[in-house]
């Protein structure tokens, strides 16, 4: 290992670092299971050949190699390497940090800023780092396992190319197995199916994976290799029935969304309790069950959403398990309510219209007319207030004279939508009488 990530020890600590220290890569190329940012054609193996590299967020679960290939990028460009966590550091750090790069830019060395949990830093910090990217005090690269559209400034976000880290498919986490192998010297004391259990339990983290293999290790006596039952005993950590970020996640929330289409609540229910007992996050479920409530019951029962919002609201109030009764109780509601999709398609059709069409001005007699310039163009002549009007309905035309009248929602004769659908009729009759 290079002195990047191997201090001098005294002899005999070389071997009680843990594996994954012990065993991070000591150039890009060695980067397991991120082909598309380290690999041959990928976009740092790009930036670096290039000879310039510009601020970057990395945006992934843990244990993908943010910060490992964040120390490998200043090495390989010749940068001068800081690290912060933004957990335990406040202004006051970063002034500290930004002095310091500033001191090392006047003697001719560029500053990589490493900042870990970066959306973990409020918005005025955020804005802090924005003159710094700007004048080339620093090259940022954050760090963040939560959505950066939503927990980053938009000003930050600008002056930074978001690169995704992806979670370690079997292959590569098989890879960092076969290389701790031959660190040890010696083959994990697992059978096939023991091994191939271990590679689910790290669930996409290479990190956990080498985590495991030393448990594993330290258990065996002389000889002994443990079958899948006695693994989980070993790590007390089951395995997951699928890889929640592969074909089994998306198999399992296809089929539960299907169920409640498909007006089944058992089914439902039963695949539900599946990615529950996978270990799946109850509020991704919830948040998949409002999807179902806007795209396939809509307005057929209003109650939907508000139901899915106060299941969510529940499983905050109650936690796990209790909560997931909450979610669960959301589940069958919505497979036993009445189905529509008439708002889903309603939308589609409707940004649509509104992709073609989108250069054109609503009529001037809905526009407002603050000024007397826009009076005297004749903004918000003929406007009838259809509060004044009988019925408090005026039948006035709302869409670009250009365009002409479209339908774009058509509710169906079920559940609250007969309801619409009779309003909707009523008012096209009154529409047809009083333009006529």
């Amino acid at each position: 290992m290079s002195d990047l990530f191997s201090p001098h020890e005294p002899p005999g600590m070389e071997s009680k670092r843990p594996l994954a220290d012990r065993l991070r890569p000591q150039n890009l190329a060695e980067v397991t299971g991120q082909g598309h940012l380290t690999g041959e054609d990928g976009a740092l193996t790009r930036m670096i050949a290039s000879g310039t590299l510009g601020s970057m967020i990395f945006w992934g679960p843990p244990g993908t190699g943010k910060t490992t290939v964040a120390r490998l990028l200043s090495g390989e460009a010749g940068l001068a390497f800081e690290q912060i966590s933004a957990i335990f550091s406040g202004v006051a750090d970063l002034k500290k940090v930004f002095e310091s790069a500033r001191a090392r830019r006047m003697s001719g060395r560029q500053t990589l800023l490493f900042v870990d949990e970066i959306h973990r830093f409020n918005r005025a910090q955020q804005d802090s780092f924005l003159p710094v990217m700007e004048d080339g005090t620093v090259i940022l690269v954050g760090a963040t396992t939560e959505n950066p559209s939503f927990e980053l400034n938009a000003a930050l976000l600008s002056r930074a190319r978001v690169l995704t880290f992806k979670p370690h498919d079997e292959a590569s986490l098989g890879e960092l197995l076969a290389r701790a192998e031959a660190t040890e010297g010696k083959p994990l004391p697992l059978d096939e199916e023991a091994r191939a259990s271990l590679i689910r339990m790290a669930d996409g983290d290479g990190r956990a994976v080498l985590t495991l293999a030393e448990e594993v290790w330290r258990a065996a006596r002389k000889d002994e290799v443990f079958d899948a039952k006695a693994l989980q005993e070993i790590v007390q950590r089951r395995a997951p029935v699928y890889d929640k970020g592969q074909d089994g996640h998306y198999n399992l929330i296809s089929a539960l969304h299907k169920s409640v289409r498909g007006s089944d609540p058992d089914a439902a229910l039963y695949y539900l309790c599946r990615m529950f007992d996978a270990g799946e996050d109850p509020l991704y479920l919830g948040r998949r069950l409002v999807r179902m409530a806007v795209e396939d019951i809509g307005l057929a029962d209003p109650q939907a959403l508000v139901i899915c919002n106060a299941a969510k609201d529940a499983y905050d109030y109650l936690g796990s398990p209790e909560g997931e009764l909450a979610l669960a109780q959301a589940c069958v509601y919505l497979a036993t309510a009445p189905k529509s999709n008439a708002v889903y398609t309603a939308y589609k059709s409707a940004m649509r219209a509104a992709k073609e069409h989108g250069s054109l001005l609503p009529p001037k007699h809905i526009l407002n007319a603050p000024t007397k310039l826009m009076k005297g163009e004749g903004y918000g002549d003929g406007y009838r207030y259809d509060h004044d009007e009988p019925d408090a309905f005026s039948g006035q035309d709302y869409f670009p004279e250009k365009m002409g009248r479209r339908t774009f929602y058509d509710p169906p004769e079920r559940g609250f939508e007969r309801d619409i659908r009779k309003r909707l009729d009523w008012w096209a009759k009154l529409r047809r009488e009083r333009n006529n």
